[in-house]
């Protein structure tokens, strides 16, 4: 029973997740529209315009050379130089608008996407690999080029192409095109089977991909703990082992689109081996003239195109769907609560009422808390590691959510307030604190994108850190590095320092700021410290 019930919630569970893939889609197409209404017009001329040539072949041998109407022969020259010149014209400019259309559905999907990850939890990020969301940001999206760009208005008109001239070739040999689209139906159903099986494919394949960038993005922001621990050969095995994985399922993606290519070659050779089973008797009695022959294999090869189009089409679209899936999950997880309530200037009185939290809720980290920071007042949290000094910092950032109990800033409930508006009010010195890779002054304007140079100057001297910024190659402007590897550890430290002084905060929290400093180094951050916790209620 238990079974049954968990094969009936997976159904529904992918039934959902198809007509949710499905109703964003839509909503892509819908967005650009007018671009694709206009490329399906640009489609619709090119495509009336190459059907000029097989009309023109059928003309020349029936009536330039059979009947001697000669004097149709410039005309007809003149028609098909006209309608190859409109071909290339609305080529160019389908490629232009389609194209545009697609990179510019990217560039907002990739926002969308980067919008949502930015107001998930903090837990979130703790729970999943950083290149695994780079991959979600950047890679996932790149599918749906094919579905807003040339691949939706290309399966339009190659359906249109494909009515119209499987119309015509009606006209000139019913019999003969009768069996021709019973080979067509059974294509179009053998390549929906196909693509069917190949979307779970595409899906594990940019799972598996966002799994190894978030890998490699560890190594390489670590190799210097790969190296001192001479990791090397270990690290490169995994990462084999990792590639082998999406070697096997883009092998496996190969093979069925190649079984897909083949199928078509194999539609085509049959239609061309009933052309001759069943035009050539035709034409032998007089039911079909020689030109309507030479019309019938154009427009065959006419229909062609279309054709092998929807089957390269078809896989584009699988990987689209794929991408949008993977996309679905990630915009699908709930972002970080906010209240409503915008925080007013703060005081900096702090209390913790009664509060309880544990990463796992068997298991309290916290119990019961009852703390008051009175403003200006400096806390000091001390304990063994793990008792949970960080979760308390955490919980009054508003990072996590008390299990029991509130936070309150000048007696405001933090689970009401506005998270941007109360967290522009908190400065944090960490350990190790992250520095981008930039100038210095472009890592000091993080905290205060608009502070001008006296302002970030004023902070760096109280933070004890002007003299050995003046003292790199290009001062201000010098590029620390990614994490700032360019500098000490100390003078990382009195970065971190003066930037929290540019952001003038109510609230300061110091996390362990000096523990892996050297004494001399620790001396003077304490020293800079003084002047950062002045008027300001600090959690160290």
């Amino acid at each position: 029973m238990s079974a049954a019930r968990a094969v009936s919630g997976k159904t529904e569970r992918k039934k959902l997740s198809w007509s949710v893939v499905w109703r964003e889609a839509a909503v892509l197409v819908a967005t650009h529209r007018s671009r694709l209404l206009l490329g399906l017009a640009l489609l619709v001329i090119g495509r009336a315009a190459s059907l000029v040539l097989p009309g023109s072949a059928g003309w020349l041998i029936d009536h330039i050379v059979g009947l001697k109407e000669t004097h149709l022969l410039w005309p007809l020259a003149w028609a098909v130089l006209a309608a190859t010149l409109v071909q290339a014209g609305t080529g160019f400019a389908l490629s232009q608008v389609l194209g545009i259309a697609g990179q510019q559905a990217i560039n907002d999907l990739r926002q969308k996407v980067y919008d949502h990850v930015m107001r998930l939890p903090v837990s979130r990020f703790d729970a999943t690999q950083s290149g695994t969301l780079i991959s979600r940001i950047m890679s996932d999206a790149e599918g749906i080029r094919n579905l807003v760009g040339t691949g939706i208005v290309q399966l339009v008109g190659g359906l249109l192409t494909g009515v119209v001239v499987l119309a015509w070739l009606f006209y000139l040999n019913w019999q003969l095109t009768s069996a021709i689209a019973g080979l067509l139906v059974v294509f179009g159903v053998a390549m929906a089977v196909a693509f069917n099986r190949m979307r779970p494919l595409f899906k594990e394949r940019q799972k598996v991909q966002g799994e190894i960038s978030g890998s490699l993005g560890q190594v390489l922001g670590g190799i210097r703990i790969v190296k001192v621990f001479t990791a090397e050969e270990r690290l490169s095995a995994r990462f084999a082992a990792d590639t082998g994985r999406l070697f096997a399922m883009i092998k496996a993606t190969m093979t069925g689109f190649s079984l897909v290519t083949s199928l078509t070659v194999v539609v085509m050779g049959l239609a061309g081996m009933l052309f001759i089973v069943i035009g050539g008797p035709a034409m032998a009695s007089g039911q079909m003239t020689v030109g309507n022959a030479f019309q019938y294999v154009f427009l065959v090869g006419l229909l062609a195109g279309p054709i092998g189009q929807i089957a390269s089409i078809s896989t584009q679209f699988t990987e689209a769907f794929a991408g949008l899936d993977r996309i679905r999950e990630l915009t699908a997880q709930a972002p970080e609560i906010q209240g409503v309530e915008v925080c007013p200037r703060l005081t900096g009185r702090v209390e913790f009422r009664d509060v309880t939290f544990g990463y796992d809720q068997t298991r309290p980290v916290l119990s019961g808390v009852n703390l008051i920071a009175e403003p200006g007042q400096t806390i000091a949290l001390v304990g063994p590691s793990g008792a949970g000094k960080t979760t308390l910092v955490s919980l009054l950032m508003a990072f996590i959510r008390p299990q029991h109990g509130a936070v309150l800033v000048d007696g405001l409930d933090l689970a009401g307030l506005q998270l941007t508006s109360f967290r522009r009010q908190i400065g944090v010195v960490l350990q190790d604190n992250w520095l981008f890779d930039g100038s210095v002054s472009e890592n000091l304007r993080f905290a205060k994108p608009t502070a001008t140079d006296d302002e970030i100057v004023a902070a760096c001297r109280l933070a004890a850190a002007d003299a050995f910024i003046r003292g790199l190659g290009d001062g201000y402007a010098t590029i620390i590095g990614e994490r700032g590897v360019k500098l000490s550890g100390g003078q990382r430290q009195r970065l971190a320092i003066a930037r929290a002084l540019l952001a003038d905060p109510r609230l300061l929290i110091l996390d362990e700021a000096t523990s892996s400093l050297d004494s001399e180094s620790e001396a003077e951050i304490q020293a800079a410290l003084v002047g950062l916790r002045a008027g300001r209620t600090t959690f160290v």
